[in-house]
This record gives C-alpha cells, structure tokens and sequence, in this order.
C-alpha cells in the first residue's frame, strides 16, 4: 500500500527557512519521480518542485527557483523541499505527490498517482 506521509509545515517568518519531509512508504525512491505542489487559499493547487529519483534531476517554477531545494534520501525513502527566504506567497498547503517506476521529471499534477495529505506553511510576521 503507497503512503506519502507529509512533515516539517509550520509558521514561519518572511524570509525565514523551513525543510519539508515526505516519507514514502509502499515503493521504493530509486525508480521513482516525487513532486511536492502547493494550494493557497482559492487558488488552484500549483506544482513547486520534481525530482526523478534515479538521476537526481530536478525542475523547479520559477517562483521558487534560486529559494527552494528538493533533495532525497534514497536509504530513507525520504524527499525534502527545503524552502528558504520564504515569502507571504509561499503560504500554502504543501502536498507531496509520487509515480512509482517513473523517471519523467514533470509538473504536470495528472501525471502523478499518488499523493500525501499535505502540510500547512504559513509565511506571516
């Protein structure tokens, strides 16, 4: 059974950091592409960042491209989106997303097959 298990939402500053956590569970990271998107308050939800597991290839919006940084650990079934110099507009709830035995890094939301409950991050001061 997939699981993506979403951590590490919360209040934060503008311009402060957060690191965000999706733990898979179901399927292994190493043949397989994580997306994490985000939905702000009557807005649709929008891809933020993708990274095809087995080469480690990455795409980013430009909203948040130079800001934010998605990493894995393949050993800890582990993906991150470690988000910096964050804005009142990165407040969202952030999901992350998987397609099993995928190498297309893509922002496209119906390519996945799986997604996490999301985490709440709000940018306030």
């Amino acid at each position: 059974q997939v699981q993506l298990v979403e951590s590490g939402g919360g209040l934060v500053q503008p311009g402060g950091s957060v690191r965000l956590s999706c733990a898979a569970s179901g399927f292994t990271l190493d043949y397989s592409v994580i997306g994490w998107f985000r939905q702000a308050p009557g807005k649709a939800r929008e891809g933020v960042s993708c990274i095809s597991s087995s080469d480690g290839r990455t795409v980013y919006a430009g909203s948040v491209k130079g800001r934010f940084t998605i990493s894995r650990d393949i050993a800890k079934n582990t993906v991150y989106l470690q988000m910096n110099s964050l804005k009142l507009e990165d407040t969202a709830v952030y999901y992350c997303a998987a397609r099993p035995g995928s190498t297309i890094a893509t922002l496209t939301e119906g390519w996945y097959s799986y997604w996490g409950q999301g985490t709440q991050v709000t940018v306030s001061s």
